[in-house]
């Protein structure tokens, strides 16, 4: 069985909306989903905020690149346009990490690099695995508990629900 762990993002149009379209387009091989949060933008910061959300994603035919494809794919659903790196987006889904795969190719970096320094993926994925370790990091709460949350903030009032299957 294939375990990842995905953070999706999207700071254009209906926020909630897109990262529910990402949840439900993961469909069964959703096991849980994170709290909503809503999140600073870092890199290019003249934009709207983001919303933000961790997966963890199981599947048996899935590797981490079907993980990528499925991820790309339900951004290029959702109207995602690259023009701007670290820019606004309908929907951002990245690729975190994936049980026991170390990857150093250009196209997938796992696990996903920068991950130690975004409270934007830790604070959500801290939510739904409280023991959570980052592959060649450490804890998950440790890597947090060094972090600033300025700029991130719990958004109860903002649920995504767990797939229909």
């Amino acid at each position: 069985m294939t375990a990842a762990v995905l953070s999706l993002g999207s700071n254009l149009g209906d926020r909630l909306g897109h990262l529910q379209f990402a949840v439900d387009g993961f469909g069964a091989a959703v096991r849980a989903v994170s709290p909503v949060y809503e999140t600073a933008p870092w890199g290019v910061t003249d934009q709207d905020d983001f919303l933000n959300a961790v997966l963890l994603v199981e599947d048996p035919d899935t590797d981490e690149w079907g993980w990528l494809r499925r991820g790309q794919e339900l951004e290029n659903a959702a109207g995602r346009v690259r023009t701007l790196r670290w820019g606004p987006r309908t929907l951002d889904v990245d690729v975190v990490t994936v049980h026991g795969v170390r990857s150093e190719h250009p196209d997938l970096l796992l696990p996903h690099p920068g991950t130690p320094e975004r409270a934007t993926v830790l604070a959500p994925w801290l939510d739904v695995e409280p023991a959570a370790v980052l592959p060649g990091h450490g804890p998950v709460a440790a890597l947090l508990a060094a972090l600033s949350l300025d700029g991130v903030r719990r958004r109860d009032d903002l649920p995504l629900t767990l797939p229909r299957v």
